[in-house]
């Protein structure tokens, strides 16, 4: 069906423009160089500056929800799950850049990753979609965000955002841009946000601000140097029951201290570019990360309650060289070299209730685990793009990675590793290394000078996380794990015409190697046995109807199977006799969590200069709940008004109304294996928010 519906628009008249020609789409990513989207092999969908600010996202999900494709979800404040060709899932299996440079190191994923960036104040968001170009290594098997900085402005310019909104929504927004001398620019930015939540002790605040420097050094040499900080501070939020979830939406299981997290961010990079001719160029971009996040993982509040707190540092830097070496072959080749020593540490304590609502906590005076985990990480690359002739590009690319872990256990061998029925396993000192290799193909066939055809291959992996091989817990044999491995194929169209934008992608996701866990004799052990199965359409298009009318729409089927996987399947007394603790397998099941549908839709409309208007529509389809397919969250629809009034050429005023219809639903419904207790994340109530915005 999709093949006769990219046919037939190959061989449409389609209507005659009813505005200037769109701009041509220019993307960064996929080389670190722009590059025209019409010749890349490649799903990317980019929100550039006007959308964002239109948008004005009070978390990452009200901005990236608009691509095809994408799915992120509000765990409150700014925590979020992400579903790109997979399930709503916690995974390493995405990859968050600034700049294109990574916000962490491999081995370190938060799935919270993108609150650490500032993306109300980003000038531009691109995001990939399936395993990224031979740039990039571990964790970009989902997909890879990459939130670009604003460039500094030519004369001296600057903005302040006031906004308020509903549940004590504050934030503040200011950036100052301009030149320093004829040599070098400057842009600041900050961003400060605290919220009060519409749930019961859930507050969260938020300070970022990053500065960035351009300098022309001399006719060949330029410098982009970026400094971010980033601190979070987040309350727990509980998901809840079935009746707590109809009749008291806002109940919040975890009060005080339970459950939240304290995280602090800091980058420091300079990307350094020298054209060595008018073929040649050379970038080299050392950089520094630092990283500390204290939390207390709810999740493991009811069987395993702790405080963990993980450091790291990273030194590091990305070499590329870049030769244009006709006017048919583009050759790119480099290494990337991140040296991370880290140390994780995790208290026991003991917490208190009253009811079902968790009030406090005392250290029992144990540590589970205290050990360094000191990562170095060697990743060459190369990549070639040749024009066969006017219709036809080539692209090959490979990377390969070598990473190695050297494991310290900080902890005295008198420290027992196993307390009653309890365990918390340590794996002995050692190093342990991971060698990967990654190639990529692509074809570009144009049909004509505005529509494309486009097909891929392209290999992706996930490198075990440092928690994953070292905090074993109860399993056994967690240093043995292997890379994730995965294979995706795509094939898509794209088409842009004067006043219509379209493209769609077919794709076929195979994971293999994924980490699975099974019981032999009595003992619980990890392994690389998991199989899954990610097929889908994903389609887009923005058409400008009229000078005053643009509807926008991005629509997303998916089928997610499990081919081979198994589970830890438990049950005790009184609701088992005997008690069952066995490994089943649930091949043949759909994955859990993986929506079927995703859609968005927006309609604006500006009927005078000053005012712009948009309606906005958002669906998330069904999805089983757990692995063993037999609890369904039935999904929900969303409608969200904007508008936007410049009173004058340096005042503007807006507002948003968010979850417009005030529709019930949850952010993340899910079960444990075989459990019969579903859980539901409320999402959030009708809710409005102004802002004021005076710039210069």
């Amino acid at each position: 069906m999709i093949f006769k519906a990219i046919l037939l628009l190959a061989s449409t008249n389609l209507p005659a423009a009813t505005k200037e020609e769109q701009p041509e789409v220019i993307i960064i990513t996929s080389s670190r160089q722009a590059q025209s989207l019409t010749n890349l092999a490649e799903s990317v969908s980019v929100l550039n500056e006007q959308i964002i600010q239109d948008v004005s996202p009070g978390h990452p999900a009200e901005l990236l929800n608009r691509v095809s494709g994408v799915h992120v979800n509000d765990l409150g404040g700014e925590g979020h799950m992400t579903a790109i060709r997979q399930p709503i899932t916690t995974g390493g299996v995405y990859l968050f850049l600034e700049d294109g440079l990574p916000t962490r190191p491999t081995g370190f994923f938060n799935h919270n990753g993108l609150y650490e960036i500032d993306i109300p104040n980003s000038g531009r968001v691109e995001v990939t979609k399936g395993p990224g170009s031979a740039l990039y290594g571990s964790d970009a098997i989902g997909g890879i965000f990459n939130i670009l900085t604003p460039e500094p402005s030519a004369d001296l310019s600057g903005r302040i955002q006031a906004e308020l909104g509903s549940d004590g929504w504050l934030r503040g927004l200011v950036g100052l841009s301009g030149p320093l001398n004829d040599k070098h620019s400057v842009r600041w930015q900050l961003n400060r946000t605290q919220s009060d939540g519409f749930r019961e002790e859930a507050d969260y605040t938020r300070l970022s601000s990053n500065l960035r420097l351009d300098s022309e050094i001399s006719a060949q040499w330029q410098a982009k140097t970026l400094m971010s900080f980033g601190k979070i501070d987040q309350s727990g939020t509980s998901g809840l029951n079935f009746q707590d979830y109809q009749q008291n939406p806002t109940k919040n299981l975890f009060h005080g201290e339970m459950g939240a997290r304290d995280v602090q961010a800091f980058r420091l990079s300079s990307e350094l570019s020298y054209q060595i001719s008018d073929t040649e160029q050379l970038m080299i971009t050392p950089f520094y990360r630092h990283n500390r996040s204290e939390l207390m993982p709810s999740w493991m509040l009811t069987y395993d309650p702790v405080l963990q707190e993980t450091r790291f540092a990273s030194y590091g830097i990305l070499a590329q060289y870049s030769n244009q070496h006709s006017d048919r072959i583009n050759w790119t080749t480099g290494i990337d070299i991140d040296y991370t020593p880290a140390t994780f540490s995790e208290q026991q304590i003991e917490v208190f209730r009253q009811g079902d609502i968790y009030t406090d906590y005392r250290l029992t005076g144990r540590t589970n685990y205290h050990f360094d985990a000191d990562q170095t990480s060697i990743s060459p690359y190369a990549q070639l793009q040749w024009f066969i002739n006017e219709q036809l590009i080539l692209s090959l690319g490979a990377r390969y990675d070598w990473f190695k872990v050297d494991y310290t256990d900080l902890l005295p061998g008198t420290v027992p590793q196993t307390v009653g029925r309890s365990s918390w396993f340590r794996p002995a000192s050692q190093s342990i290394d991971y060698q990967q290799l990654s190639p990529k193909l692509g074809l570009v066939y144009k049909i004509t000078d505005k529509q494309q055809l486009f097909a891929n291959r392209r290999h992706a992996f996930r490198v075990p996380s440092v928690g994953q091989v070292f905090r074993a817990g109860t399993s056994v044999d967690t240093t043995e794990l292997k890379p994730v491995q995965a294979v995706n194929h795509e094939l898509g169209w794209r088409g842009q015409f004067a006043s219509l934008r379209l493209d769609a992608t077919l794709y076929d996701l195979a994971i293999t190697d994924d980490v699975v866990t099974f019981i032999d004799g009595n003992t619980r052990k990890l392994t690389n046995a998991g199989e899954t199965s990610h097929r889908g359409i994903e389609f887009s298009g923005l058409w400008q109807l009229t000078e005053q009318w643009q509807w926008q729409l991005s629509g997303t089927f998916t089928r997610q199977k499990y081919n081979d996987y198994q589970y830890l399947f438990s049950c005790f007394p009184p609701a088992c006799m005997p008690a069952i603790n066995e490994t089943r397998n649930f091949a043949g099941f759909d994955v859990g969590k993986a929506p079927r549908q995703l859609w968005q839709s927006s309609l604006s409309y500006s009927p005078y200069e000053q005012w712009w208007l948009e309606m906005e529509w958002q669906k998330v389809g069904r999805y089983f709940t757990d692995e063993t397919n037999t609890n369904v969250y039935p999904g929900h629809d969303l409608v969200n008004l904007r508008v936007r009034y410049d009173v004058s050429a340096n005042l503007q005023l807006a507002a948003r109304l968010m979850n417009a219809l005030d529709k019930r639903y949850s952010t993340l419904t899910s079960n444990q294996v075989g459990s019969s207790a579903i859980e539901y994340r409320p999402g959030m109530p009708r809710s409005i928010f102004v802002t004021a915005t005076w710039s210069f």
